[in-house]
């Protein structure tokens, strides 16, 4: 306690350069925390849209795009009683043309089953989701997302509304009965107009329209204990025996796709961590030189203390301890002021707060090294001082 009582005695002496060291300190330590969390918040907007436009699980796909065979009903039916499967749903996509109000546009129009929420995480908003007779009395009824619904009546709730909808070259009338959660809303930030508004209507009625009960793909959502690679073989070989066909399905592992996703945003952010990292270097260089300062001035003092029976140990904690003092009241301060803004910059933006707490710890105890490395060689000159010499020190 006389180390840490004195270290703060020394502090208070010169209060300005003090905060200006603590200051140094404090910014190293907000950029890292700020940079962590907007990678974290990004890589979890970004498994969002991802979710919400059914990148998760297994994808199953046909390659005999030739041939008579495709996915239908029965390599469904397959699927869902492979042991591995949670939840299955068909998936038609097409890029469709639009009619609202005598306006056209376009959108990505998917054609999915009762369960699909279940799979795909639609966010229902308003109205409901499509219901099993819907998809067994191919109704044409459809769900919009919020940014199609905002784009046409300049309002979330449309359910009740009429959507035109191009297939085979005739508008087909199409009941909205549902709003969802828009999914391609941070693609289509990013991308502008190349990733479209979506519209989801039961899958059977888009077969009906098309003249094909085939679909697209099949999407697999595999249960918690379950293998993904030992699932995407038994499913291939349950397929390839009822299609009759080698080579005739692939089964994407979308789950690890993400992983891979996830990998890269990671790296983007410890890249731009360990470039906000250099500030910290910097400003333990400022405490190293403050350090030395402070042992030039208090050197009549060094003198005394081991004059009186102060020890080199006891000379070299009270300097190492300041400088561990300095480092730690900036780390705080800039560690609380980075997850402050952070967390007021997800409430202004409406997006969900996402912290690294790794990541803050790991920057909170660098910041902490940094301290004691650039601390000790001051006070090991400090502790070195000869009594005599010190003494007549003016």
């Amino acid at each position: 306690m006389d180390w840490i009582r004195n270290s703060l005695k020394s502090m208070r002496r010169k209060k300005l350069r003090t905060s200006l060291t603590i200051l140094g300190i404090a910014i190293g330590v907000l950029s890292v925390v700020i940079i962590s969390m907007i990678g974290e918040v990004g890589k979890q907007a970004v498994n969002h849209e991802l979710n919400s436009m059914g990148i998760s699980g297994l994808s199953v796909r046909s390659n005999k795009d030739g041939e008579k065979k495709l996915l239908g009903t029965e390599e469904l039916a397959l699927v869902q009683a492979d042991a591995s499967v949670e939840q299955a749903t068909p998936l038609i996509t097409r890029v469709a043309n639009l009619r609202v109000h005598g306006e056209e546009s376009s959108g990505i129009l998917w054609g999915v089953d009762y369960n699909a929420a279940e799979v795909v995480s639609l966010e229902l908003l308003y109205g409901r989701l499509i219901h099993a007779s819907d998809v067994k009395g191919k109704a044409r009824v459809c769900l919009v997302d919020e940014s199609f619904a905002k784009k046409h009546y300049f309002r979330s709730n449309i359910v009740g509304k009429k959507v035109s909808i191009q297939s085979d070259g005739v508008y087909t009338d199409f009941e909205v009965i549902g709003v969802v959660a828009s999914g391609g809303n941070l693609l289509q930030g990013l991308m502008g107009d190349v990733v479209p508004t979506f519209l989801y209507a039961p899958y059977t009625t888009l077969g009906q329209l098309s003249h094909s009960p085939n679909f697209s793909q099949i999407i697999a959502r595999l249960s918690e204990d379950a293998d993904e690679a030992e699932a995407s073989q038994s499913i291939i070989r349950t397929l390839t025996q009822s299609l009759g066909l080698e080579d005739s399905v692939t089964v994407d592992n979308l789950n690890q796709q993400k992983d891979r996703l996830n990998r890269v945003l990671d790296l983007v952010a410890l890249i731009l961590s360990v470039i906000g990292g250099i500030s910290l270097v910097v400003a333990g260089l400022s405490i190293m030189t403050v350090m030395l300062v402070t042992v030039h001035e208090r050197t009549r003092e060094i003198g005394i203390k081991k004059s009186i029976g102060a020890s080199r140990r006891t000379i070299l904690l009270e300097f190492l301890i300041e400088a561990l003092l300095l480092s730690l009241f900036g780390s705080l301060a800039g560690a609380s002021v980075g997850l402050s803004l952070g967390a007021l910059g997800c409430w202004l933006l409406q997006i969900p707060l996402a912290v690294n707490w790794q990541s803050v710890g790991f920057c909170l105890l660098f910041s902490m090294g940094i301290g004691a490395v650039f601390g000790v060689y001051p006070a090991r000159k400090a502790a070195a001082l000869r009594p005599v010499q010190a003494l007549r020190q003016e």
